[in-house]
């Protein structure tokens, strides 16, 4: 029997009243990991409302120190899933980094990251960039209005150096991504050279989400681009000010999903089936009533053993606001999405999106087909075993079908809500590539750190 098949078959006993969890859990016991960012929101909030244990799993979260520790060990079965950055089960199946068989039924969140910059660089940014009717910045900020900035480093011998947490992380595409848009290049990576700054107008490097405000203070890096609390964290510290969310660069983006090995998922259907449909619930809860629960969900994140951040910073942006220069608070309701906006559902062109931004900067060194792009998302993101987790909930009542979209084909729409305007289309991967103004192109390398056509 096929692993989909079997999965159905347990939804199928599951609509039955006289079952009242999950049946035949293979693994009732599990512990997952996380790192401690407000999105891993999903998971507590399984555990402290009951969802994991309405569905007959006892579960333990582990905070991890980074992300290439949380991906080793899940890989290693030292983990049975985690909390992950969008990008990592995709890398790992195609070995850049890491190499094991990672899936994902499930799409944490959407949005949640943002780019900070030192208050020396704020200030020398500033002067220069146009005003809003209330006298305060205009947002979004292009890059354009970091350019000079980087020159006049540049002119003093001065490196200009940003981090971000992970090189397949959304952070890295993100910043890089805003950085091409204002005509920056952020550098290229190439088979015997991962540094990433091949060519770059910036240096790039990882730093760990929870140490970036000290970093920055330190003058280490002069930015970053990370998830919360640790933006709000900066202005909160009155270190650095956040100059664009990544609502902003693309709207709606898929961040993180939760990851398990393709062995745990073939070995243990039911439990997954369990798990999926308990963060679902989980995604559910927290952004329904227009964000209702949003409050109880801080006071919950802000505890040591979850995010373990103060909860009013956590706050700045769970509950529909951000913050950029102190005391500049704007609306943004959308900064932190997790259910609306079909948002749980792992779709096949998300996955082909980071690929095609590994692609662009060098981290898939050469040039792959169409077909390729979209063979890989299909054997990473797992839209069966979502749809069958939702069904399973709908036919118990705890859900109901006009919440959800079961996309036929995987595949959302063509958008152009990116801060360039250029259109993408996950089912022709390489005709995005080639309309972006900077990267890698067609059949282009890179070898003895420059572009070979």
């Amino acid at each position: 029997m096929t692993l989909t098949a079997r999965i159905l078959l347990a939804t199928t006993l599951l609509a039955s009243p006289a079952v009242a969890v999950t049946p035949d859990i293979e693994k009732d016991e599990l512990t997952l990991g996380f790192i401690k960012l407000t999105d891993m929101a999903p998971l507590a909030i399984a555990k402290e409302k009951g969802f994991f244990e309405e569905e007959g799993l006892y579960v333990t979260l582990e905070a991890q120190s980074n992300w290439k520790v949380l991906l080793d060990r899940v890989i290693a079965g030292e983990l049975d899933g985690a909390h992950m950055l969008a990008g990592q089960p995709i890398a790992a199946t195609i070995g850049y980094g890491t190499k094991g068989a990672v899936v994902t039924p499930f799409s944490m969140d959407l949005n949640g990251n943002a780019i900070t910059v030192s208050n020396a660089v704020w200030q020398a940014m500033k002067p220069a960039l146009p005003l809003g009717a209330d006298g305060k910045p205009a947002h979004p900020i292009s890059a354009a209005a970091l350019k000079p900035v980087i020159e006049a480093y540049a002119n003093d011998g001065k490196p200009f150096n940003l981090g971000m947490v992970f090189p397949v992380s959304t952070h890295n595409y993100e910043l890089r991504y805003w950085l091409a848009a204002g005509g920056i290049h952020p550098g290229l990576y190439s088979a015997d050279d991962v540094s990433g700054q091949i060519g770059g107008d910036v240096l790039i490097s990882v730093t760990p989400p929870p140490q970036m405000p000290a970093t920055l203070e330190a003058g280490t890096i002069d930015g970053y681009s990370v998830g919360e609390p640790w933006n709000q964290a900066a202005v909160a510290k009155g270190i650095g000010v956040p100059v664009i969310t990544d609502t902003d660069i693309w709207k709606n983006n898929p961040e993180k999903v939760f990851g398990l090995t393709a062995e745990f998922v073939d070995a243990n259907p039911n439990t997954t089936l369990a798990l999926t449909k308990a963060l679902i619930r989980a995604a559910i809860w927290l952004d329904e009533g227009d964000n209702a629960n949003r409050a109880e969900a801080v006071e919950i994140l802000s505890r040591a053993e979850y995010v373990g951040a103060d909860a009013a910073v956590i706050g700045n942006s769970m509950t529909g606001t951000f913050e950029y220069e102190a005391g500049d608070t704007r609306p943004a309701p959308d900064f932190n999405v997790f259910f609306r906006y079909n948002a749980t559902f792992p779709y096949y062109s998300d996955a082909v999106w980071y690929l095609t931004q590994m692609r662009r900067w060098g981290q898939i060194t050469e040039a792959k087909p169409d077909g390729w792009y979209d063979e890989t998302a299909k054997s990473v993101y797992k839209p069966d075993l979502y749809k069958a987790a939702a069904e399973a909930l709908i036919a118990e009542g705890k859900a109901s079908a006009d919440q959800f979209d079961f996309d036929a084909d995987g595949y959302r729409a063509p958008s152009a809500e990116f801060i360039d305007g250029v259109s993408y289309d996950g089912t022709r991967p390489n005709a995005y590539i080639d309309s972006l103004s900077i990267g890698l192109k067609g059949a282009q390398t890179v070898a003895g750190g420059e572009i070979v056509n």
